[in-house]
């Protein structure tokens, strides 16, 4: 299993972008996908999360509003749009894959997420 984040880079605050996780070798529509981040000196936070068909999304409140995760299943991928940046949001962002065949993502822990990506450093300058 292979999934591989793209898109992060140095934004100043207020911008946007949008980052991207290509996965390969797990039945990628089974699987609900999330992005998580962890910032210098800080655990690793929850940010965001869609249940295997894209029909139901959830986001961390710190986010909602700004961020909107997504995916393509045709393309075996899933999307994070982050708009009005800001610089608390700089990060490692990483995205996950959780065999979790279900569309109740209140149910979804951290826990559940199998597989994970090698990360894409976001910075967000004041």
């Amino acid at each position: 299993v292979q999934l591989v984040e793209s898109g992060g880079g140095l934004v100043q605050a207020g911008g946007s972008l949008r980052l991207s996780c290509a996965a390969s070798g797990l039945p990628f529509s089974s699987y609900a996908m999330g992005w998580f981040r962890q910032a210098p000196g800080k655990e690793r936070e929850f940010v965001a999360a869609v249940s295997y068909s894209g029909s139901n999304t959830y986001h961390v409140d710190s986010v909602k509003g700004r961020f909107t995760i997504s995916r393509d299943n045709a393309k075996n991928t899933v999307y994070l749009q982050m708009n009005s940046l800001k610089p608390e949001d700089t990060a490692i962002y990483y995205c996950a894959a959780a065999n979790f065949y279900s569309e109740y993502l209140n149910f979804l822990e951290d826990t559940d997420f199998d597989f994970w990506g090698q990360g894409t450093q976001v910075t967000v300058s004041s």
